[in-house]
């Protein structure tokens, strides 16, 4: 098969043309949130109800310290104050805390099932992308991208809804009684600290905010090599090239580091400057309300809420420009996360798509034309029908375009001219989940997922009993063997399937396929990779199962589809033979020469004296 040109799985994180606009990415997050639509709402009526309790801690204690004021040498002067404002403090303490629980009790499940859905919604729209899209992928990357994605997803509800909300709610609160009560110099001053500190705020957190992108696009591009290099261990050993491969890492974590670097120059210089705005603005508004004290305009009672009142502005809005980088961040993680969710699906299921329901399961390729890359064709006009219950074989030099049949009859790509039914039903009129619930596959390179032998085998056909697997196992001739491990079914295989030799691998994926049960059967050159005693035992396991199912066939060696009930020649794309073994040697084609060839090259090997031990 033809593989195109390596290439990220989404557009480069620094090309303006492929990010998202930041309320676009808002907006494809709160249909996840509105489901919750009454939590939500309630949820913020807590949020305003902590907000106003914590504006009111000031005030009244405000009208405790004026009362001390007014009685402050009075040896009962606890006595004389009032009742009703000690309680109300403490009533509003602990209702500022309430709310916020309440409101982080009533939205908790919103944000979970929020991050839940969409990273869903990606896992599965992932399997759903063609086999064009993942072999261009990489994974590393794309890994750390949805895991910052569903961690951006969380912190952007979290600090939007529940940090910049309740902290204008609390400023406009604060502004406007400070306005009605008080000079005009108090709103003055502290509208002018919000509105230079808000400014320069988001100026800086823009200017920073490519550091951002940088240091995500180097993060992923670092750990996609790395996995690479983990995946391929065993190539890395056979070459010696564990140094080269660290030089590598270390190139990609070097730049990391200098992005890292930049972005916390530039973080420290945004902490400094907001710093400097609020200290003035507190010092100013002090200030105003000393000399307020001094001229008799003001009580120590207004001097200590303009006092309380700066304060909790100030660590709001201290927090406000975290909150807001937090914020950038959060929406240049989501950014790749939902440009997943934008992959064009190459196969899709038609909107009047039906199961396919199989009645002998006839297969035919009809004048089928198909390419990778429109620059370069794999298959012309290739026509050919599996009678139900029969075998057919396809053999043909490399890249003569054999396993490009296979990847067509499921699906996992649409032709360009031409059709592909079973039972007279086009594939791509049914829906593809059943369409490959018909098919069983056995590979050539048998990939199994690192769990249990149990887990690999039920794979066929998940929830089977554990009956079922043993009855496939059998089936397959890997019981024995199975049982004769430490932990039997339960044992290991590894990333992969490593733990386990070519031959049981094939073995365990015969079994899965067996378990599957399906109509039809591939096997894509399923033992070529295997010793001659091994390829000869899993032969004879191939063809029992075959019995009675319609089979397709991808061969290497010719010796071991010569009793198939068709056979077909590829070369370049085109059937250029076809018939049975016994025809298609007679007509002294393509296909005599490859078999004469390969009898000659066994002919080679038999002659071949064994290898004998010098002696001493």
């Amino acid at each position: 098969m033809r593989r195109s040109s390596p290439s990220s799985s989404l557009p480069p994180a620094g090309d303006p043309n492929a990010r998202r606009n930041d309320w676009a990415v808002i907006g494809t997050l709160l249909p996840y949130l509105w489901v919750y639509k009454w939590r939500v709402m309630a949820a913020l009526v807590c949020l305003i109800g902590a907000k106003v309790a914590n504006i009111g801690v000031p005030l009244v204690l405000k009208n405790i310290v004026d009362s001390l004021s007014i009685t402050p040498s009075h040896p009962y002067a606890l006595l004389v104050l009032p009742l009703g404002a000690l309680l109300a403090y403490g009533a509003l303490r602990f209702s500022t805390t309430l709310f916020t629980e309440l409101r982080e009790f009533l939205f908790a499940r919103v944000t979970q099932r929020a991050v839940r859905t969409i990273a869903l919604k990606v896992f599965r729209h992932l399997h759903a992308l063609s086999l064009r899209f993942h072999l261009n992928r990489q994974t590393g990357g794309m890994t750390r991208d949805i895991e910052r994605g569903t961690r951006g997803v969380s912190s952007l509800v979290s600090y939007s809804l529940f940090s910049i909300l309740p902290t204008l709610v609390e400023i406009t609160l604060v502004l406007g009684y400070l306005a009605a009560r008080y000079d005009k110099w108090f709103s003055i001053i502290t509208a002018a600290a919000l509105v230079t500190y808000i400014t320069f705020t988001i100026v800086v957190t823009e200017w920073r905010t490519h550091f951002r992108r940088t240091m995500n696009e180097l993060d992923s591009k670092a750990n996609t090599k790395a996995i690479d290099s983990l995946i391929n261990f065993e190539t890395v050993k056979y070459f010696g090239n564990e140094d080269y491969e660290a030089k590598r890492y270390d190139e990609g974590l070097q730049n990391y580091e200098r992005a890292a670097v930049r972005s916390q120059t530039s973080l420290s210089f945004l902490n400094s400057g907001q710093s400097l705005i609020i200290a003035a603005a507190v010092t100013a508004i002090l200030w105003r309300a000393t000399q307020g004290v001094i001229d008799r305009t003001m009580t120590i009672g207004d001097l200590v809420l303009v006092n309380a009142f700066m304060l909790q502005l100030y660590i709001p809005l201290n927090f406000l420009g975290v909150i807001y980088r937090e914020i950038k961040q959060s929406l240049a993680d989501m950014e790749r996360l939902f440009g997943l969710l934008e992959q064009h699906r190459e196969v899709a299921d038609a909107p009047d798509a039906k199961p396919l329901v199989t009645r002998g399961a006839q297969v035919a390729f009809s004048h089928v034309e198909f390419n990778y890359d429109p620059k370069r064709q794999i298959l012309f006009d290739v026509d050919f029908t599996i009678p139900a219950g029969t075998t057919t074989a396809v053999v043909g030099h490399s890249g003569s375009g054999k396993s490009t049949l296979s990847r067509l009859l499921f699906r996992f790509y649409d032709v360009q001219q031409g059709s592909i039914s079973i039972d007279g039903q086009d594939i791509r009129h049914v829906t593809q989940d059943s369409l490959r619930h018909a098919i069983g596959i056995v590979p050539q390179d048998t990939v199994l997922f690192n769990d249990t032998i149990e887990y690999n085998i039920a794979y066929g056909r998940p929830g089977a009993s554990h009956e079922d697997i043993v009855a496939a196992a059998r089936a397959a001739s890997i019981h024995d063997f199975i049982e004769s491990l430490p932990d039997g079914y339960a044992t290991m295989v590894g990333e992969r399937g490593l733990k386990l030799s070519g031959g049981e691998k094939q073995r365990v994926a015969i079994a899965r396929t067996l378990l599957k049960n399906p109509a039809i059967l591939i096997f894509d050159e399923a033992t070529s990779a295997l010793d001659s005693k091994s390829e000869q035992a899993i032969q004879t396991q191939l063809k029992e199962i075959a019995k009675q199912r319609t089979t397709l066939v991808i061969a290497h060696r010719l010796s071991t589809i010569a009793d198939a009930h068709q056979i077909l020649v590829l070369d370049h794309g085109r059937i250029v033979e076809r018939g049975t073994h016994g025809q298609l040697l007679a007509q002294r084609g393509l296909y005599q020469q490859m078999w004469d060839r390969q009898q000659a090259r066994q002919d080679e090997d038999l002659a071949s004296p064994p290898l004998e031990l010098e002696q001493d």
